[in-house]
């Protein structure tokens, strides 16, 4: 198998499974016994996801269910008048389209500029900006095209003009450098499963100290409390930091795995895993782009790239192609008009060969 799938769903490093099949152990032979252990390796996880993202504290870390979870508190916890807009592109992922569009019955625009009809992507989000934009939601890395925007840039018009900055950092979180308290995100969320290598079901959800303020909440219970594991008191209040947008249980489990595949990442460094993977991708860029019978789909400027390269044969569908590539054991995805390769920092240039010679023998 060649595995060039980790911008859908990433394999666990071997530390992550074998995480998981302690905790199941230890959970079938004791139950809850040690559950305050485990309640210090969900602080390590917070720990983890801040170093990750650079954030200020630990206080700005949530851990959710999955982006959309996140990106919804986002969008209907902000209080909107008819006539505001929300600038985006239309490249976006559904998880940060359908939420926004959702507002339409508030009276709320959702505005999807073409990434390809000014100088730069940038530009093409700012020409939509006016007096009423109240919010930029952008993905750091589109899902299909691989395209990398430049959220540094972004993160300062928003400043500049007073306007609300939301990042879905899921196709970047793990694989590229990205600092919070450089391009300044009032809002940022990502899930575990894609290029920090972790399990589906658990995601990190970033919000500056001013900006949670803005939320009103949309989900109550006993985890979202100040003064959590008081189960007597009558009186509560939402927790300071952002775990009020935590309302009930942890996922134990997936807080195990999730931390595993971190102490990974972490260890060897983003910034040696992005330089690897930007080796990687620059191969599949130039290879795709010897070739005559392939076609590049991705930008080919080396600053806008990620972990993604989309192509596709010029002789053969699309379909054709994912489904010869299937059978060959190469898994890839089917996006974006063409076919999508996503490897990791640790893909060998051999496979990346390999997966190149089966496109074009489709």
């Amino acid at each position: 198998m060649i595995y060039l799938n980790h911008a859908a769903v990433a394999p666990w490093p071997l530390r992550t499974t074998e995480a998981v099949k302690r905790f199941a152990e230890e959970n079938a032979r004791y139950g809850a016994f040690r559950y305050l252990e485990w309640a210090k390796q969900e602080d390590l996880l917070r720990e983890q996801l801040r170093e990750l993202l650079n954030a200020p504290s630990t206080d700005d870390i949530a851990l959710v269910k999955n982006t959309s979870e996140a990106i919804s508190l986002v969008a209907f916890g902000l209080d909107w008048q008819p006539g505001d807009n929300i600038v985006s592109s239309n490249e976006e992922f559904p998880s940060n389209r359908i939420p926004w569009q959702a507002l339409g019955d508030l009276g709320v625009e959702f505005r999807e500029a073409d990434l390809n009809t000014a100088t730069t992507p940038e530009e093409a989000l700012f020409k939509l900006v006016d007096r009423h934009t109240k919010l930029i939601t952008v993905s750091s890395v589109q899902f299909a095209s691989g395209l990398r925007l430049d959220l540094d840039k972004i993160g300062r018009f928003c400043r500049d003009h007073g306007i609300l900055f939301c990042v879905d950092a899921i196709q970047s979180l793990g694989a590229l450098r990205l600092d919070v308290q450089k391009c300044q995100p009032d809002f940022l969320m990502a899930d575990g499963h894609k290029w920090m290598l972790g399990p589906e079901g658990l995601g990190v959800f970033y919000t500056s100290p001013r900006a949670r303020n803005l939320l009103n909440l949309m989900q109550y219970g006993w985890h979202m409390i100040e003064k959590v594991g008081d189960y007597d008191t009558k009186s509560w209040l939402p927790a300071r930091t952002a775990r009020r947008f935590e309302c009930g249980s942890p996922n134990m489990l997936g807080i195990h795995a999730l931390s595993a595949s971190l102490s990974l990442i972490l260890e060897i460094g983003v910034e040696a895993i992005e330089s690897l993977l930007l080796e990687r991708t620059a191969y599949l860029v130039e290879a795709i782009g010897n070739q005559p019978d392939l076609e590049l789909l991705s930008s080919g400027i080396a600053e806008r790239h990620s972990g993604i390269v989309l192509f596709r044969l010029r002789s053969v569908s699309n379909e054709r192609l994912y489904q010869h590539l299937k059978q060959s054991g190469v898994v890839c995805a089917l996006r974006g008009g063409g076919i999508r390769f996503s490897p990791h920092f640790y893909t060998s240039q051999t496979l990346l060969e390999r997966a190149i010679h089966i496109a074009l023998r489709a």
